[in-house]
């Protein structure tokens, strides 16, 4: 083994053969592996330096030679290199006990066959502060069945290292053994035999546990991948094309989807309180699976009341999200951070816990959490979302200033606890997802255009289109638009002026079914007005099927441009009679329309024949009437395109 004076703050493992990547490396030693053509060693060498750590000692021994050859002493790559050779392998514990003469009292701790962007120095200071003898970088995977995986408490001390292969039948939190770590030199060589192979993670760190030396995780979202397969190195490839290292670094604030639990992910159970209650709802998994390809956090937040209930405690709460977890991962999904609140507002259940009772800042929709989770995650609100199934899933994200989504599973939203409307409405998660990673930037684009115009002294924009066209996401995408752009803007949805049932005379066709009269006028005075007034849009219940239980308040100022949206709004440019009005028609797939109602009456429970029967009444007296009006559009918006050879 050669020797230095200058102890070294970092060493990374570099012995490994890397057989099972033989058919795109030959007899290379893994560490020389390429990874967009130069070796993965060479990215964590520039890590290194990057982040100020310039004294590396590589811990070789399989072809060292190539190693030694191609990185020399280092200077050419601005560090100091030495190289610790193992005679014959002894696993990561026995190399790294037969380097330690040549280690600083601490040091960095890498494997040559990772690949990563992750903030070195971050993670060495959060060590210091730990007082711990041993960090573990730590995050969740998209495979933690075959990971080696870790149990820290909620300040963060490792409880257990539980290396892989996992018993069957074990349910834990994801939260995985990344290999990078912090460590102090002083008691290492106690930990690891001075002859045969150990390993760190199966051997040393719980050898440390068992003496009662406290380890420290330390769980943030950056990357870091194992490359030691064909599979992984694609994928380490095709993420830094992708730009999935860079967004997940935090050098920018990073992008989340806080996401409810109950009724969001996993069915909606009334006061859940056992693991075996919890079943992700279909489609879950997968969509939470596109949030972590993209590089967007995937954060739940939600009320927890089963504690200050007394229903279940904390570790029984703790075993509930190791099963949603375990779920999760199962579908090679995974969740970047969970927050709960655990309070109750009220008193007098038996068994309650009197701590947690009262008023908190933490209960949606206050919006304490969401605050928590951007300050220990970097997050940014421009470009994050709230996605629940209730009104006070949409008032948290309200109030916290990101976009929000209601899902029409769980309660659907007739909790109606707040007179609040979404940004967005979408049937279940995996649509809701489909939208925020794909739809809506497609959107915007389109809409772009429109909204430099409408932004040029228009008081009044009409978007009109048959039913479920895809009117509401239109209006609510201006409205963004025109913000960007200086111009405070209102979405109005004229379903809030539906008459009941009961009013409508069947077959009199779709301005009748509408209060259109009182709509304009209510409408016509926010827009005439020369000071700020106030605009009361009734709220329409979709399941209940009325209008008027709510009201949203739109404060409207003399500047301000109303969105108004529904089917008829073309219908009624002659009753509103402004010149100042810009009309836009939403088109969409016959096919794509159609779908979209039955899902629609379905949610509902309306039956299938009853679903016929609306069908070809609404071909009858609505959709030639709401066609025509496109004649008087400025713009004619197609969201989704027709199928080869429609018209």
């Amino acid at each position: 083994m050669n020797a230095s004076l200058t102890r070294s703050q970092v060493a990374i493992l570099a012995g490994g053969m890397g057989t099972r990547l033989r058919e795109r490396s030959g007899d290379l030693p893994k560490p020389m592996v390429p990874v967009l053509g130069k070796p993965v060693l060479h990215h964590q060498i520039d890590l290194c330096r990057k982040h100020g750590f310039t004294d590396i000692a590589l811990l070789v021994q399989h072809r060292h030679e190539k190693i030694s050859e191609y990185f020399g002493d280092g200077s050419a790559f601005g560090v100091k290199l030495i190289y610790a050779i193992e005679d014959e392998p002894r696993g990561t514990s026995g190399a790294l006990r037969d380097a330690l003469p040549l280690l600083a009292d601490r040091f960095l701790l890498l494997y040559g066959d990772t690949f990563m962007d992750v903030d070195l120095r971050k993670l060495w200071n959060a060590h210091e502060a730990s007082g711990a003898v041993g960090t573990l970088f730590l995050h969740p995977n998209d495979h933690p069945q075959d990971s080696d995986l870790v149990d820290i408490d909620s300040h963060g001390a490792v409880r257990a290292i539980l290396p892989y292969p996992h018993p069957e039948g074990r349910e834990v939190r994801n939260l995985v053994n990344a290999a990078l770590y912090v460590l102090d030199r002083a008691g290492l060589e106690d930990v690891t035999p001075a002859e045969g192979k150990a390993d760190i993670a199966k051997h040393m760190f719980p050898r440390m546990l068992e003496l009662g030396r406290r380890l420290h995780g330390y769980v943030t979202p950056e990357y870091i991948k194992d490359m030691g397969t064909p599979e992984r190195l694609d994928k380490v490839e095709r993420d830094f094309v992708a730009g999935l290292p860079e967004r997940l670094s935090g050098r920018q604030l990073r992008s989340a989807v806080f996401l409810d639990r109950d009724g969001t992910i996993n069915r909606e159970v009334t006061h859940l309180k056992s693991p075996d209650q919890l079943e992700l709802l279909p489609g879950a998994a997968t969509a939470i699976r596109r949030l972590n390809r993209s590089g967007t956090l995937a954060v739940v937040i939600t009320n927890q009341p089963v504690v200050a209930r007394g229903d279940v405690s904390f570790e029984g709460l703790d075993r509930i999200h190791a099963r949603l977890e375990s779920q999760l991962g199962a579908g090679g999904a995974f969740l970047d951070g969970l927050y709960l609140c655990p309070h109750h507002p009220d008193k007098g259940f038996p068994g309650e816990v009197p701590a947690l009772k009262g008023p908190c800042s933490c209960r949606k929709p206050e919006p304490g959490l969401i605050d928590q989770a951007c300050r220990d995650l970097g997050i940014g609100r421009r470009d994050s979302w709230m996605i629940g199934d209730t009104t006070s899933d949409v008032e948290a994200g309200r109030r916290a200033g990101v976009r929000t989504v209601l899902l029409r599973t769980g309660h659907a939203g007739a909790d109606a606890k707040h007179a609040v409307r979404p940004d967005y409405i979408a049937p279940d998660l995996a649509d809701a997802v489909e939208w925020i990673l794909d739809g809506h930037a497609a959107l915007t684009r389109r809409l772009a255009p429109i909204a430099i115009e409408a932004s040029q002294g228009r008081r009044l924009v009409l978007i009109g289109g048959l039913a479920r066209a895809g009117k509401s996401y239109a209006a609510q995408v201006l409205k963004e638009l025109l913000h960007a752009l200086g111009r405070q803007a209102h979405a109005i949805s004229l379903d809030g002026w539906l008459k009941p049932k009961s009013d409508r005379v069947e077959g009199s066709g779709v301005r009748e079914r509408f209060d259109l009269v009182t709509a304009s006028a209510a409408i016509a005075a926010a827009a005439d007005s020369s000071s700020r007034v106030v605009l009361s849009e009734p709220v329409y219940d979709r399941i209940a099927r009325n209008a008027g239980a709510q009201h949203i308040e739109h404060s409207v100022g003399p500047e301000d441009v109303l969105i108004v949206e529904g089917v008829p709004a073309l219908l009624m440019d002659d009753l509103l009679g402004r010149p100042d009005t810009m009309k836009m028609y939403v088109d969409v797939a016959p096919a794509t329309r159609e779908a979209r109602l039955k899902q629609d009456y379905a949610w509902r429970g309306t039956p299938d024949e009853e679903q016929l029967t609306t069908l070809a009444a609404r071909e009858l007296d609505e959709t030639p009437t709401v066609e025509r009006s496109q004649i008087i559009a400025s713009f004619v918006v197609e969201l989704a395109p027709k199928p080869e050879g429609e018209e």
